[in-house]
């Protein structure tokens, strides 16, 4: 089955959503065959919201089964429907999905977050925390994405970020792309440890690329 979608017309879902275990919090409007669509392929419930008004809620916020994090005075709807807390991050960097990549042991953040939120992301999201780059990119969250199977990152990653990544998250990093060659693979891709979607304009070797790399194969 065809496992790639748009999001606000747009093949670039991983800014308009975000996923952990349980959940997938979509923008409010998302029309009902794409959240049927998502919820069947990544076996979690699908929930509507909006941060401050926006619809990229992928690039607002990141979350793992502990918690979701969101920007500072933050003006949320819908999230009232999940059942983790909602953690505002004290940090001017307020696109926290941009610039925390995660899953439910460790999470890779931007090299200038302070020590401030390293400790918050710590706290709340109950894992272990590490400053980086994703191919010299300081927007770790769209450089990468991280399951509690597996990671597929950008593939301008150097060998040294590789090796960080592998020990940081204790699971094998792959590199990879969505979106017909975007090497900012995040922007592209969802994904939990039970399943994925990815843009409309992956090709079926990035696809298989993504089952593999996240240990996703039927």
């Amino acid at each position: 089955m065809i496992r790639t979608i748009t999001i606000q017309e747009s093949p670039i879902i991983g800014a308009f959503a975000t996923c952990t275990e349980d959940i997938v919090l979509v923008p409010q409007g998302t029309p009902e065959p794409v959240r049927e669509k998502i919820c069947k392929f990544l076996k979690a419930n699908v929930v509507e919201t909006l941060i401050n008004g926006s619809t990229i809620v992928g690039s607002l916020c990141r979350g793992n089964s502990n918690a979701v994090l969101v920007p500072m005075d933050s003006n949320i709807r819908g999230m009232d429907l999940i059942d983790v807390p909602v953690v505002e991050l004290p940090s001017k960097l307020n696109a926290v999905g941009n610039v925390v990549l995660a899953n439910d042991s460790a999470a890779l953040v931007h090299p200038e977050l302070s020590d401030r939120s390293v400790e918050a992301i710590e706290k709340a999201l109950k894992v272990d925390v590490k400053r980086g780059t994703i191919g010299g990119a300081k927007t770790v969250g769209m450089a990468g994405v991280a399951t509690n199977k597996g990671l597929l990152v950008n593939p301008r990653a150097t060998s040294t970020e590789l090796e960080v990544l592998e020990e940081l998250f204790g699971l094998p990093v792959d590199i990879g792309t969505s979106n017909y060659g975007t090497q900012m693979v995040g922007s592209g891709l969802i994904a939990n440890s039970k399943g994925y979607v990815a843009g409309s304009q992956t090709t079926g070797h990035e696809l298989g690329r993504i089952e593999d790399a996240l240990d996703l194969l039927e």
